[in-house]
């Protein structure tokens, strides 16, 4: 832990010579490795934005060089693996009170080494009011940066990047927290940034926007009004007051003024007619909350009244709150919805921004990086470094977190390409990959956190196992552990933290908080072998099938591909069966089917489009290695190329699980290919391509996908889309529509969903789908 001394007073009055306790490795991550800063100072709260480059370990395989025949041995794997180190990218935000601004300069310029600028962008009125600090701490000229370019270029930047960003806000609703989807086109909107006061922007364009009004009547008049009413001079402890405070008591409502006569007005009595109408007659004094709770609702009231003007006038329907002001208040988010609702009669939507602190540090960065054309990318938020939406890590420093409650997070990962909608998409803006929303599902949620619980101790057996050779694997899968234990702990008590939460959402976070440790594929060694086994039996089951008539040959396929799809080691059910009997294979698998009609089976149907003309393209999202791919998958793709489809197979771009990797199916489908001609002659003229999602997870989200994949779609005029397996076809993508024919395969290996389904362990989905004209 390193010691930071603060020259400014702590919150809980603190005395000025205490000093604060930073955990350098949660909070300013990755400082060493540094690039490029930017920093958006304003009344109350500093906001800094770091680049930097992060090493972390990969796993990669590589065929073995057989020079002449195949000289495999039964013993030997089909490819090796060796680890490596790489270099990504990661864009860091960290939020402090002003209070400590000293003390984290001073530790940033400890722990500063070789930045590659000499300069650091700031906005905010504190990049005037601390710009000669600043210089003087870090060594770095300060340029400043337009407020309001900065907020847009962040509002812009958070609405692209991250899932579930924006929400509405219902207070009487469970959850009070409505997530939006990801809209593949975010403009126009209107952005209502309340800072000391109200700035009003309308936004048509990345780059066009407008300042078309504003209000001095902010959060500096809450502030300051609230001050001098209630002698309580923290802004924190004003909304404090207000949010145990009862406004009726200071203001005049409608049936104050007009008595059960209300009702023929066509008015709702508790409606305020006057905000503090009562304190003007009334011969009483009031309590500090009930005037800070009238103050919030007059304030907030009187903006949402005025961004819901502003919103007609320019037919927006669409209005992002930003700013200091709000900082995930609940009165003060409700009290603005309910008067936009109110003021537009339900035609304009109040949306607020789970990282809308950040916008003009965001902005600033990125206004400092545009040489590196940062847009040029997809970013993804690291669940495994960000804090969550009204709650503190409890990773940060507990003990310091009840005196100070400074620190918060957002932290980014730059991806290797930019991900588009998947092109066939019959909705994108409609389109939801979850299928359930565990944030909305109590039951579902309690249970699948508690299997996430349980699972634990497994994952990290296996995270050891999967590192033999290394002194440390133990402590850092301990490290592990405890990360992502505190994550679902968190999640227990604020299921909205980190946005809509979902099956998905948990395996992300498993798998961030993996990497995090440096355990980058836990189940390679798994694959490898399985994938091995596999191969081994490849041409013995096509054989099977080819002697097969027509029609037995089909449902045998799709048979194959059900069974392939039990191999799922994130399944218990199933990885208890693999781990007891090592015997268990794809003839056991097939027995452990439901027996046909299955729980949902549209098997008859599908059979009869067989019988007509043959599909053009095919695009397949694969699941599982070893058994699923090879003897489930590539027997199917093979009967489709027969038929005259082309064929683009879609893999995993990184691990997840154990399944199969887009390098990994690269050396599969070379294996098969000195097998098989079929597969050999498609892969030489190109009728079958092997393509990466763009994902790292065991889900799948169409909204998401690289965009080679999707040029490729077009080009080859994807007619139908198979996605095999629970994560990608239940949990996801259940109800997905598309514009063409689909197949949504998967087993069913948890009991508790089968249940669900109306099915048992073992139960078969086989949704054949056809876009209605």
């Amino acid at each position: 832990m390193a010691e930071c001394r603060a020259s400014g007073s702590g919150s809980s009055g603190d005395s000025l010579d205490k000093s604060i306790t930073l955990p350098p490795d949660e909070i300013f991550r990755n400082l060493e490795n540094a690039k490029r800063f930017a920093i958006d100072i304003g009344g109350s709260l500093t906001k800094l934005a770091y680049y930097s480059t992060v090493q972390h370990k990969v796993a990669k395989v590589r065929s073995f060089d057989y020079s002449g025949k195949d000289t495999e041995q039964d013993h030997e794997p089909p490819y090796e693996i060796s680890v490596q180190e790489e270099v990504t990218a990661r864009l860091h935000f960290v939020k402090f009170e002003n209070t400590y601004i000293e003390a984290c300069l001073d530790f940033i310029k400890d722990h500063l080494v070789n930045t590659e600028t000499k300069v650091i962008q700031a906005t905010g009125g504190g990049a005037y009011k601390f710009k000669d600090l600043i210089e003087e701490k870090l060594q770095l000229k300060v340029d400043k940066e337009d407020v309001m370019t900065c907020l847009i270029k962040g509002c812009n930047f958070v609405l692209k990047n991250i899932p579930h960003e924006a929400f509405v806000y219902q207070k009487d609703s469970d959850p009070e927290f409505r997530f939006q989807t990801n809209h593949p086109n975010i403009f126009p909107y209107l952005l209502v940034n309340i800072g000391s006061g109200v700035s009003i922007v309308k936004v048509e364009t990345e780059d066009r926007f407008e300042w078309i009004g504003g209000s001095s009547i902010g959060g500096g008049t809450f502030w300051g009004l609230g001050a001098l009413l209630t002698k309580t001079k923290k802004f924190d402890e004003l909304l404090q007051l207000a949010s145990r405070g009862q406004h009726t008591n200071v203001d005049m409502l409608v049936q104050d003024i007009y008595g059960g006569a209300h009702e023929t007005l066509g008015l709702s009595g508790n409606l305020i007619a006057s905000s503090f109408g009562k304190s003007a007659t009334a011969d009483q004094e009031f309590s500090k909350e009930d005037m800070a709770k009238s103050l919030l609702h007059m304030i907030s009231n009187d903006i949402g009244q005025l961004a819901c003007l502003y919103a007609r006038l320019h037919c927006l329907d669409r209005v992002y709150f930003g700013g200091f002001f709000i900082r995930g208040h609940p009165v003060t988010m409700r009290t603005i919805t309910y008067s936009i609702n109110f003021f537009s009669k339900g035609e304009v939507q109040a949306l607020f921004l789970r990282h809308e602190g950040y916008l003009g540090a965001i902005g600033a960065f990125l206004k400092g990086a545009e040489q590196d054309n940062p847009n040029q990318y997809s970013w993804g938020e690291n669940y495994a470094g960000s804090s969550g939406l009204m709650s503190s890590s409890p990773e940060l420093c507990p003990t310091q977190r009840a005196r100070s409650g400074t620190f918060d997070l957002l932290e980014m990962d730059r991806l290797e390409r930019p991900l588009v909608n998947l092109p066939l998409l019959l909705d994108p803006s409609s389109y939801v990959p979850d299928t359930v929303d565990l944030t909305d599902d109590a039951l579902a949620r309690k249970y699948w956190l508690t299997c996430f619980e349980e699972a634990l101790d497994g994952v990290v057996k296996r995270a050891v196992a999967s590192q033999p050779g290394s002194v440390d694997a133990a402590e850092r899968a301990e490290k592990f552990r405890q990360k992502y234990w505190n994550k679902l702990q968190t999640l227990r008590h604020q299921p909205f933290a980190y946005g809509t939460l979902t099956v998905r959402s948990l395996l992300d976070t498993r798998e961030h908080c993996l990497n995090e440790f440096n355990f980058p594929d836990p189940y390679s060694k798994v694959k490898q072998k399985d994938n091995g086994v596999a191969l081994k039996c490849f041409q013995r089951v096509v054989s099977a099938l080819d002697a097969l008539d027509w029609e037995e040959r089909q449902l045998a396929l799709v048979k194959g591909l059900l069974a392939g799809n039990v191999f799922d080691w994130g399944a218990k059910a199933v990885s208890d069966v693999l781990e007891s009997d090592p015997q268990f294979g794809f003839e056991e698998a097939k027995k452990k089917l439901q027996e046909r009609p299955w729980l949902v089976d549209s098997y008859g149907k599908w059979l009869q489009r067989l019988k007509g003309p043959p599909h053009k393209c095919a695009l397949i999202f694969a699941d599982n290695s070893g058994v699923d791919v090879i003897l489930g998958v590539f027997p199917f793709v093979r009967e489709l190329l027969s038929r005259g489809t082309e064929v683009i197979l879609a893999c995993n771009s990184g691990p997840a699980l154990n399944d199969v990797t887009y390098n990994e199916s690269l050396i599969v489908a070379e294996r098969i290919a000195a097998m098989d001609p079929v597969i050999h002659s498609a892969l030489r003229e190109e009728r079958l391509l092997l393509v990466q999602t763009g994902s790292s997870s065991p889900c799948l989200d169409l909204s998401r996908l690289d965009k080679g994949l999707a040029v490729l779609v077009r080009e080859r005029g994807a007619d139908l889309v198979v996605i095999e397996g629970m994560g990608r076809a239940v949990h996801t993508n259940y109800h997905a529509a598309l514009c063409c024919e689909s197949l949504k395969l998967a087993v069913i290996k948890n009991s508790w969903l089968a249940e669900r389904l109306g099915g048992q362990l073992f139960s078969v989905i086989f949704k054949y789908e056809v876009p209605a004209e």
